[in-house]
């Protein structure tokens, strides 16, 4: 397939070219509004109990959207102080006018410490001086964040002498989509300059290393067509833009240079360039492919979950990964056939030698390279290294097992954005915050005196403040005034519950805990939302998934790394291998972003890692690490099959496979690393995690697993590396894929 593959592409290499530009301009012209369509939100589970309650509420209420606060400071008691009054009323007319009564989308109810006093903790600041403003605006990630900026401009920065600010979930939403674009435009203004300077060293020239940039363009042009087309039919975020350009950049890097190593290596050898390409498809081109069938499968089972945040990251992984193995097996050899020996035009490096006066490198048997002595030394201290590596990886990961999960507020956002600042006055001035309600949806024909009683129950629940329902509110167990009848309608009743606990934290997880734990009224079912019910339901989601989620992952690794190397242990080394790397990146993540140290990189610690980025990280980060396996795997099997089928052939074979495949790999890596640090410079701090992570992960695979663990225990390991039963052999024979 892939020898018929290039003979096609070298054919006619002129009109493939001109067929591809085709192509990418008109997916760029149909990508370029793609960001619009895209969403800030995607971190619940629709089929949550939270969600359910949130559904109701919205269909049955018109209440249930993105929470909107309006925070109104003067320097005398709010609740008496006639500007503060005439403020609030020109707001309370603002938001009238666009209220869902009028065809706008301001939820009710509208809460104030004027209407509703038994809120004071979370709507009256300790002394007075600050009130806040809180409703919902309608119309879910997508419509709301947008409604959100209106709505602001609207109430502006002051009136009367008294200060405005608005804050709460629908201006966070929107405020990210903001921050995310202008983080993307800085990523690629980080990455792709220095990514280039350094494709020029590696490449050994400038025309060279313009090929993995091009490929790079084809593959995030065509991918973010792709998802717009997506988002026409699926809820798509806009997260995925930054993995979009990341990995289409990273991937282009990964392949191209593999495939141009081969070249040169065949044209080195004496071969016309036409027979060089073929024969380069023919093997590092069955590699390039294999590996990103592995990403792709990694990236793949993200679309188990149920969050559209996690699936949206498997929309755009698979799609880009395709498509830059697309454009990597057939755009590059056509580049290859009509460049020719251009390929090497504009030789930095020779000019650098003629600058330093250096005299032109001569090509030294494999066995002379740095890489090749480095794998022997390793070799030779196998144990030791087997030993001590690994415990280090597991002393790094150690912080991991305090992990903590939550989700995403105001403070992913710069401390300097307005959402983080206000909602930190907040903190410190008020009682309680307004995100720490928690609505009861009551479904069922329930009689006065049993909703009483549960409402009653549900008030003695500690960090409880107050109940509101409609049949009165209730605090420690007492019914202390009339509740609200319109909270009541076909057959459904609202309790609303003042918190003062953080909902995002422990203490917000037991609260739903003890909650959900009070037997709901006869004939009835209860269901609670509100960010600690969500935030407990979507890490509740997560869990139940994400073995799911492994088991596809480490069963479709290891099948395809046994159709690649013929070998049951291999791939079972590959992903002991993966799993020791990958625990000391997320201990690291854990140390800095959950725990604080190294002042967060920047950032706002929340004392929890956001529930998705985790897992997104083990995905992508597993796929990566795979990458490089198959790359020297595909060589040292080479080497074997070539050999003498003895541990000495063995060593032999893990030595010249790493020699031939250190210098490519490791610079991949160090490209790639430079593509995430671009992400890591991003203003949302899981992003910044994100980028940090995959960094370390990229780095961390690419040099301590690949130069010294893999060579360790393949050496430990010696003949058995390649054993498979007799029956697993023959199948191999059969349908295995590989390099040579």
């Amino acid at each position: 397939m892939f020898t018929r593959l290039a003979e096609r592409v070298v054919a006619a290499p002129r009109i493939v070219l001109a067929v591809s530009v085709v192509i990418v301009a008109l997916c760029g012209v149909y990508g370029l509004g793609a960001a619009s369509t895209m969403l800030s939100g995607g971190f619940e589970d629709p089929s949550a109990e939270s969600s359910h309650a949130t559904k109701v509420l919205d269909e049955r209420f018109d209440r249930g959207g993105l929470q909107f606060v309006i925070k109104l400071d003067g320097d005398a008691d709010m609740t008496s102080n006639p500007a503060a009054i005439a403020a609030r009323d020109e707001v309370l007319a603002i938001l009238d006018e666009k209220s869902v009564a009028h065809g706008g989308y301001v939820q009710e109810p509208i809460l104030t410490v004027w209407n509703s006093p038994n809120l004071a903790g979370e709507l009256l600041s300790e002394d007075r001086t600050s009130t806040q403003i809180v409703t919902a605006i309608s119309g879910g990630d997508q419509e709301a964040p947008g409604n959100a900026e209106e709505l602001a401009d609207l109430i502006g920065t002051g009136r009367h002498g008294v200060d405005l600010q608005t804050g709460g979930m629908a201006l966070v939403y929107g405020q990210i989509n903001e921050q995310t674009s202008k983080d993307l435009a800085v990523a690629e203004a980080i990455a792709i300059p220095i990514s280039f300077l350094l494709l020029i060293v590696v490449f050994g020239g400038v025309v060279a290393a313009l090929l993995p940039v091009l490929i790079g363009g084809v593959a995030i042009v065509v991918t973010l067509a792709m998802l717009r087309l997506i988002a026409g039919f699926a809820d798509v975020s806009i997260f995925a833009l930054n993995l979009t350009t990341a990995m289409g950049l990273a991937l282009a890097i990964d392949y191209t240079l593999l495939l141009v190593t081969r070249y040169r290596e065949e044209v080195a050898a004496g071969r016309d360039r036409r027979t060089a390409i073929i024969r380069t498809v023919d093997t590092a081109g069955r590699t390039v492919a294999f590996s990103a069938v592995t990403v792709a499968l990694a990236l793949a089972a993200l679309a188990i979950f149920p969050m559209y945040f996690l699936r949206s990251f498997a929309y755009a992984g698979v799609g880009v990964v395709a498509v830059a193995l697309i454009a990597a097996l057939i755009v590059t050899p056509a580049l290859l056939m009509v460049l020719g020996d251009r390929v090497d035009a504009l030789d930095a490096r020779a000019g650098i030698r003629r600058l330093l006066r250096r005299p032109a490198p001569v090509a030294r048997p494999i066995e002379e390279t740095a890489w090749y002595r480095l794998s022997r030394w390793v070799l030779r201290r196998a144990v030791p290294v087997a030993i001590i590596v690994p415990v280090l990886l597991l002393i790094l990961g150690a912080p991991f097992l305090g992990l903590k999960f939550g989700f995403p507020d105001e403070r992913v956002l710069p401390t300097d954005a307005g959402v983080h600042s206000m909602a930190d006055q907040a903190r410190a001035d008020y009682a309680s915050s307004p995100g720490s309600s928690v609505i009861a949806v009551v479904e069922g024909d329930v009689a006065q005196q049993a909703l009483q009683s549960y409402a009653a129950s549900v008030s003695r629940i500690d960090g409880v403040e107050s109940v509101l329902s409609p049949v009165g509110v209730f605090t420690d167990g007492n019914r202390v005034a009339p509740g609200d009848p319109t909270d009541a309608r076909d057959g459904v009743a609202l309790l609303s519950i003042s918190s003062s606990v953080e909902p995002m934290g422990d203490e917000g997880a037991d609260q739903i805990e003890a909650l959900r734990a009070i037997g709901a009224p006869a004939g009835a079912r209860v269901s609670y939302t509100g960010a600690s019910a969500v935030n407990a339901d979507a890490v509740d989601s997560m869990f139940a998934h994400l073995p799911w989620v492994l088991i596809v992952i480490a069963v479709a690794t290891y099948l395809l790394l046994f159709l690649f190397t013929g070998s049951v242990l291999l791939p079972l080394k590959a992903l002991v291998m993966n799993v020791l790397s990958l625990s000391a990146t997320f201990g690291a993540m854990v140390w800095i972003f959950q725990d604080g140290h190294l002042g967060a990189l920047g950032t706002t610690p929340l004392g929890y890692l956001v529930a998705t980025m985790p897992v997104l990280m083990f995905c992508i980060a597993f796929g990566l690490s795979m990458d490089y396996e198959v790359f020297l795997l595909g060589r040292i099997r080479e080497e074997w099959l070539a050999g003498p089928r003895t541990a000495g052939g063995n060593d032999r074979a893990v030595a010249v496979g790493l020699a031939r495949t250190g210098r490519v790999v490791t610079a991949a890596a160090l490209l790639m690393a430079i593509v995430f640090a671009g992400i890591a410079a991003s203003e949302v701090s899981f992003m910044r995690m994100f980028g940090v992570g995959l960094t370390l992960a990229v780095l961390m695979d690419a040099t301590v697993i690949r130069m010294f663990l893999v060579p360790a225990f393949m050496r430990l390991m010696g003949t058995w590396n390649w054993w498979a039963p007799a029956p697993l052999r023959r199948l191999h024979d059969r349908i295995g894929l590989t390099e040579e």
